[in-house]
């Protein structure tokens, strides 16, 4: 390894430790009102910002890491319950959005409360029944980056849906994100997966920049042994397909 890289892997791994200490002094604050004392609606709004910009933070310098590390082939495949992956990723996703969502999300019990929790907010899951109670051998941190990422980019350009969706073939796990979007123009689908490519995106979402976006996913799941491709055309959303090898563990 290069010694730029060395030192950029450092200043990186450096940052988790001031980061989980103003998380924590900021999740403090907003619940333990009764030992630091009551906040006024405006530093509620000003400190949940705060917090919820730390995670963002936190998130992009453990991806970082994850990242170099795939790159340095240091895959960490594990049984990984399918339902447990899918409720932790959609935690740490509306962690970045809302944590509204978020919070319920983190102790969802079924299937249908993970639907029900993240339909508000314009998020459609689909999951073949028989899988959801099987364990897979995935790199689940891995795993969760790649679907993190391209779930804010399909929030990022939908108009009011997203669909996630999750099926088996053979070997592999096949997940499906889908926004309904204007779509990406079929010229554009090579450049899209670049490092710093983006197109113009409507508004200003709150997911933007929160991650190694579409060419970091991909050099994740080529890692991982898949790939990700894109099914889109102009005025018609984009669908972004991951598929990645994952042995199956059958429930007892």
């Amino acid at each position: 390894m290069a010694r730029k890289e060395i030192k950029i892997d450092l200043l990186i791994h450096d940052l988790k430790n001031p980061l989980a200490v103003i998380q924590a002094g900021l999740s403090g604050l907003l619940s333990r009102r009764e030992q630091y004392g009551p906040l006024t609606p405006r530093q509620e709004r000003v400190l949940t910002r705060l917090l919820r910009n730390t995670r963002a933070a936190q998130m992009l310098t453990h991806d970082a890491l994850e990242l170099a590390r795939s790159g340095e082939g240091i895959i960490v495949r594990t049984e990984t319950p399918l339902k447990t992956m899918i409720r932790e990723m959609l935690t740490e996703f509306f962690d970045l959005i809302d944590s509204g969502i978020s919070e319920p999300m983190k102790s969802a019990d079924s299937f249908a409360d993970m639907d029900r929790i993240a339909s508000p907010a314009g998020l459609v899951l689909a999951v073949e029944p028989s899988l959801l109670e099987r364990s897979f051998l995935l790199d689940a941190d891995k795993t969760r980056q790649i679907l993190r990422n391209l779930l804010s980019n399909a929030f990022k350009y939908r108009k009011r849906q997203v669909d996630f969706a999750v099926r088996q073939d053979g070997g592999n796990l096949v997940f499906s994100v889908k926004d309904d979007g204007d779509g990406i123009p079929c010229e554009y689908h090579r450049k899209i997966f670049e490092a710093y490519f983006q197109l113009s995106a409507a508004g200003s979402d709150p997911v933007r920049g929160h991650g190694v976006g579409l060419a970091g996913a991909l050099a994740l799941a080529r890692d991982l042994g898949g790939d990700l491709s894109l099914v889109s055309g102009a005025g018609c959303g984009a669908a972004f397909i991951v598929r990645l090898p994952a042995g199956c563990k059958d429930p007892a």
